[in-house]
């Protein structure tokens, strides 16, 4: 494992390797290596009863007094578990979470639904089928970040003139010159033979200052007379006066690393079904939740659970989403599937989508090799995101991963979990809103006392709590996630809603990046919102504290752009190949072993 994904418990075992948990990984490879595993009747033997005692404890009934026993127990299993190294440490923890969540919705199903008047039934039910959908989620989210992969950097071969030729490709709509340019230089400073790279600004704003700076720096330039389909359709339009074998995409905004390429593109020699590779997204600069809150650099971001675990899990699966930018395609096998998909408004993920249904492999390099701007706004923060939502809501109407041809069940739970996940909107403002069934309407939407409620939704909530913490260790922070989600609820929620119901409702909205917010901005529905969401998971924490932290900017922000920008030119990768003289780096330790690849230069 990663350095970044590694339990406490692992680094323990590795610092002293007398210590407990040294000595319970030693124990627990030594039953691991057991010949009898290999065996495939050993094998299906341990399923079938791992199933039927897993059956056992999810049905079997108990008074409250035995079910408090048994989640005392299975809880301090999980909390021994959690101090104790290995991924097989994780996967028994998921185990026990896995029970206690199956028993409490069993018990949900055959306990606590005798609903004796209409509106009980009314909000009992909507609260059961949210309940439905957190737990698929949880499930699901289980077995796509249960085992990381953790792909490491292929090296290049020695022959550079074995080296593809690759276009570069920045597409931009509305961004001023100042955030391209930058992009556009970082491109042009590529390690990688001159006359096989080709940088190109695919202007889809037609503007004269950026046509003027392109002929000045001799990179291409490339327009088109429409504004079809967008992103989409401006690198579409780009593919067909371009002809390298692969193309690297950045947004205007990202700017690479001079090792990009060649601690990427080794993986695409080693595996010739490889079409697709995508590389974390990171960020010179904090987005409205981190500036507000000032959690920049405190707490891990939204993003980071993704970039960090999600898509690391899905590449077990030969799974890994294009997110936009910052990744690598094969020009052949894109332009197989009519490049870059423009049914949805999540062109990316639509696109790795239908390469994985034709039964191409795509990748995941959890090397950051490029940073940029974060959302400026929180108007711009929410319209991104719902963008997001509504283009997963699109593909689960259009091209739903469980059905059609060509995808492995892997592939298709991966999927399904990014869509799913985009729908929480309605469940989490029925969780938040169910207490008030009871208040105003006096619903009751629990047919069951409080203390077996307490017996039984306890462990549910502690389990999964604390073996998301074991996963997802430094890349989500559960309160602030929380926080998060609770605002976004009422924006996301109409939306998909509305996407999934007619698809083709809705329009492509670009991200603003590069704008001068140095002035405070009240919103007064956003900090509604965000008065709620931290009342809510604080105890009613609001008020005139909550005023003056929404209100706060970082005076810093831009000058700590330019600082980014400057250290990651003074830190090159290597030295420029165009020449033909080989000099490149080792790509691993090019990128673990040096502060551009990290691109947290802040």
């Amino acid at each position: 494992m990663s350095i970044d994904q590694r339990p406490q418990a692992d680094e323990v075992a590795d610092a002293d390797s007398h210590s407990p948990q040294a000595h319970w990984r030693t124990v627990v490879h030594a039953i691991t290596g057991w010949d009898l595993w290999q065996h495939p009747v050993a094998r299906v033997a341990a399923v079938v009863f791992s199933a039927l005692l897993m059956g056992l404890v999810i049905s079997v009934p108990l008074d409250l007094q035995g079910q408090i026993l048994f989640s005392v127990g299975s809880f301090g299993a999980a909390l021994l578990l959690s101090r104790t190294p290995g991924r097989l440490s994780t996967l028994a923890m998921i185990v026990l979470s896995i029970s206690a969540s199956s028993r409490y919705i069993y018990w949900r199903f055959t306990d606590t639904i005798g609903f004796t008047n209409w509106l009980d039934a009314a909000f009992g039910y909507g609260l059961v089928l949210a309940e439905l959908y957190a737990f698929a989620v949880l499930l699901i989210g289980y077995f796509q970040t249960a085992w990381p992969l953790q792909r490491r950097p292929v090296p290049m071969p020695q022959d550079i003139s074995t080296w593809p030729s690759v276009d570069v490709f920045i597409p931009t709509y509305n961004e001023p010159l100042e955030v391209v340019r930058q992009t556009v230089f970082s491109a042009m400073s590529l390690d990688w033979p001159a006359d096989r790279l080709h940088v190109y600004v695919l202007d889809d704003g037609r503007r004269p200052e950026f046509r003027e700076f392109c002929e000045e720096l001799g990179v291409g330039y490339l327009i088109r007379d429409n504004n079809h389909h967008a992103k989409a359709g401006n690198i579409n339009a780009a593919l067909k006066v371009t002809s390298s074998e692969y193309i690297a995409i950045f947004d205007c905004d990202h700017i690479p690393t001079r090792s990009f390429l060649q601690v990427c593109m080794g993986w695409f020699f080693k595996d010739t079904n490889l079409v697709m590779l995508q590389t974390p997204h990171v960020f010179f600069s904090p987005d409205p939740f981190e500036r507000n809150l000032d959690t920049f650099h405190r707490m891990p971001n939204e993003g980071e659970l993704f970039y960090g675990i999600v898509q690391d899990g899905n590449d077990l699966w030969n799974a890994s989403f294009f997110c936009g930018s910052c990744a690598i395609i094969r020009r052949k096998e894109l332009l197989e599937v009519g490049g870059i998909a423009v049914e949805t408004v999540t062109e990316d993920a639509h696109t790795a989508l239908k390469l994985s249904r034709l039964g191409y492999n795509t990748a995941y390099l959890e090397v950051p090799q490029a940073a940029g701007l974060a959302t400026e706004s929180l108007s711009g923060h929410v319209g991104q995101r719902i963008r997001w939502a509504r283009g997963m809501a699109q593909i689960a109407r259009t091209d739903n991963p469980l059905f059609g041809k060509g995808l492995k069940f892997g592939q298709r739970l991966c999927y399904l979990n990014a869509m799913l996940h985009f729908f929480y909107g309605l469940p989490r403002l029925v969780f938040l809103t169910a207490p008030l069934a009871y208040l105003f309407f006096g619903a009751h939407v629990f047919q069951a006392t409080a203390l077996m409620i307490t017996a039984y939704a306890l462990p549910h909530l502690a389990h999964a709590s604390v073996t998301n913490s074991r996963i997802q260790g430094r890349f989500r922070h559960s309160f602030w996630n929380e926080v998060y989600e609770s605002v976004l609820a009422w924006y996301i929620m109409r939306p998909v809603i509305v996407a999934f119901i007619n698809p083709k409702l809705g329009k492509f909205n670009v991200t603003a990046k590069g704008g001068r917010d140095r002035e405070s901005l009240f919103r007064l529905d956003h900090c509604t919102a965000l008065c709620g969401a931290v009342g809510d998971q604080s105890g009613g924490f609001c008020g005139g504290d909550l005023e003056a932290v929404l209100l706060r900017r970082r005076r810093n922000h831009h000058a700590g752009h330019q600082h980014g920008l400057d250290h990651l030119q003074r830190h090159p990768a290597g030295r420029q190949c165009g020449g033909g003289q080989r000099d490149a780096p080792d790509p691993w330790h090019t990128a673990r072993g040096g502060c551009p690849a990290r691109c947290h230069p802040l």
